[in-house]
């Protein structure tokens, strides 16, 4: 796939949540379902941007790049699990149901005589949810008993009881992984928040002024800004390398360093925009907010940088560099030589 191409399924991305995603803020803060804002996602086909070329999709790059627009617009819709759950379905030799998806890469924990899955994104309003389990396996579920949850952006996040015969059942290959893939999603979702953090403080502290100059004249405010965009351009570098490499070391090293940058970033926005970010008819909280729950979710830094060094050190010192050389190039090698399938 062609870099202009890859841009213009983002500019796609970008302008349909660009026109959607306020007023469907506003209808998921009252509980309801943003049902025209899916309904304007779901025509443009880019919940399928992610699947390989064979199977009517653009590939991975161009899934991570509708959902960095996601990101960058807070679209509240289930973009990544509906992404990452046909991606999947595919993966395993399964039709994905129409409709928006769920997908929970966590064990289901015993309750009682069935089982529960915990913290589902989007399960109430899922026409389906595809659960991971042990092994490799794969299932579609009906949502059934769903006790409401939400994160710290008011996004849904729901248990769900597990009880009866899936509707469909499959296995993933194995050098597929479900919560790599929803962890590089997440990743790229907060790609585009952080660039969507950046403009809203570069904005602010241009116009805002203080002592009669603005904000953006004095150093530490400059100082701010820099590292705000370092940050940014880190993470997004990282994404970028991950969708090219599509090996599990660079899917982990994606999602660390995103929810590394997300912390930082979220705390030195608000530390310009000063008490006004502060407040909820400001909108800068509706980026923040998704920065600090996105940034746990999937697994935040801590675990995947302690995925990473245990991954490290097995093969001792001599053995650190050539594993960082091939977790750089297997993948694309893989890749060129199979095509854009789903494997991470």
């Amino acid at each position: 796939m062609s870099d202009e191409t890859l841009r213009l399924i983002e500019q796609t991305a970008d302008d349909l949540f660009a026109a959607e995603s306020g007023a469907a803020r506003a209808a998921l803060a009252k509980g309801e379902w943003p049902e025209g804002a899916w309904q304007a996602f779901a025509a443009t086909g880019l919940a399928q941007a992610a699947l390989p070329e064979d199977a009517g999709g653009a590939g991975l790059a161009a899934g991570l790049a509708v959902l960095r627009a996601a990101g960058r617009h807070a679209a509240p819709l289930p973009v990544a699990e509906t992404m990452m759950a046909t991606l999947l379905c595919h993966a395993a030799g399964m039709e994905a149901p129409p409709g928006p998806l769920a997908l929970s890469t966590t064990a289901a924990g015993e309750d009682g005589d069935g089982s529960t899955v915990r913290r589902v994104p989007w399960a109430r309003f899922a026409s389906a949810v595809a659960v991971v389990g042990p092994e490799g396996t794969l299932t579609l579920r009906t949502p059934a008993d769903v006790v409401e949850g939400a994160n710290l952006a008011g996004e849904p996040r729901d248990d769900m009881a597990l009880s009866g015969p899936p509707a469909a059942a499959g296995t993933l290959p194995p050098d597929t992984d479900g919560t790599l893939l929803m962890a590089l999603a997440r990743a790229a979702q907060l790609r585009g928040a952080m660039e969507q953090a950046l403009a809203m403080t570069v904005r602010y502290a241009s116009e805002r002024e203080q002592f009669g100059r603005p904000l953006a004249r004095f150093q530490a405010i400059q100082h701010h800004l820099a590292e705000i965009a370092g940050e940014a351009a880190a993470s997004g570098a990282a994404v970028d390398a991950a969708a090219e490499a599509r090996t599990p070391f660079a899917f982990a090293a994606a999602k660390a360093r995103a929810s590394q940058a997300a912390g930082t970033i979220a705390r030195l926005a608000h530390q310009v925009h000063g008490a006004i970010g502060y407040t909820a008819e400001h909108d800068l909280h509706h980026w923040t907010k998704r920065l600090w729950a996105w940034r746990d979710e999937c697994g935040n830094e801590a675990h995947w940088w302690r995925v990473l060094g245990t991954d490290a050190g097995q093969g001792g010192g001599a053995a650190l560099w050539p594993m960082l050389v091939a977790a750089g190039t297997a993948g694309t090698d893989a890749a060129a030589a199979a095509g854009e399938g789903a494997r991470p």
